[in-house]
């Protein structure tokens, strides 16, 4: 899941781009890699559900709770979000539950119809498992929408691992993150692949020295496409699965 970008449009537009630059047809080398490295939100499950939570569900309840109106609780979330942005606690259920006294768990919980897997996913970690890959799931989800989004998609199936930024203790795109990640999760960077939507965390993995980054062109299925200059952004996992 990409950070809150824009005041007042979009969790997830700060990088996207006017031009569109989508998958460009190469193929991922997948004889030289034995660690896939897979984001949820936006990812692996359409970011709509997060979008429409975040800038659409709790401003309502924000205002009904505080006597507001939409208009005043929305602008005020929006500059809430902006100062958490990049920070963990952005992820946190429990930190929002606490600034803006609701119950933020109960609430998704509320909502849980919308969360959906995004197109070809399945038939990818499928085809990953089948081909000996180790396929782990790093997410900045807080562990009560991680086991609720497990619940409700099983995904967890697939994987040979999952790890939670929090226990981390850093969100992914923080400066030393994918280096802690070695001891819960070793692996070799010259031989791993990260699919991430967010482009702040791909910026951060690439850093470190993650050969393969790859980014998602439409996280939100209702929302904008992004591309980038630097990473290769995939239309659909079918695109880079092989023959």
């Amino acid at each position: 899941m990409r950070a809150l970008y824009n005041t007042c449009m979009s969790i997830d537009a700060d990088n996207k781009k006017k031009s569109d630059k989508s998958w460009p047809g190469g193929k991922v080398e997948w004889d030289n890699i034995e660690t896939v490295l897979l984001d949820m939100d936006g990812t692996l499950l359409d970011l709509h559900f997060d979008n429409h939570f975040w800038l659409t569900h709790v401003p309502k309840c924000y205002a009904e709770k505080h006597d507001l109106s939409h208009e005043e609780a929305h602008q005020h979330l929006m500059c809430r979000y902006t100062e958490v942005r990049g920070r963990l606690d952005w992820y946190c259920v429990d930190f929002w539950t606490r600034e803006l006294s609701l119950d933020i768990e109960q609430l998704k919980h509320d909502l849980a119809e919308k969360i959906s897997i995004r197109p070809d996913v399945v038939a990818f970690l499928s085809w990953l498992n089948e081909n000996d890959k180790r396929v782990v799931l790093v997410t900045n989800a807080h562990p009560a929408s991680l086991n609720l989004k497990m619940g409700k998609t099983k995904l967890h199936v697939h994987f040979d691992k999952i790890i939670n930024a929090h226990d981390i203790g850093l969100a992914k795109e923080n400066e030393g993150f994918w280096e802690k990640l070695q001891h819960e999760e070793p692996y070799k960077k010259e031989r791993t692949v990260l699919i991430d939507d967010n482009l702040e965390v791909l910026d951060s993995a690439h850093e470190y020295g993650i050969k393969y980054c790859l980014g998602i062109r439409q996280p939100d299925s209702q929302g904008d496409v992004i591309s980038s200059e630097k990473y290769a952004v995939i239309d659909a996992f079918k695109d880079i699965i092989l023959p």
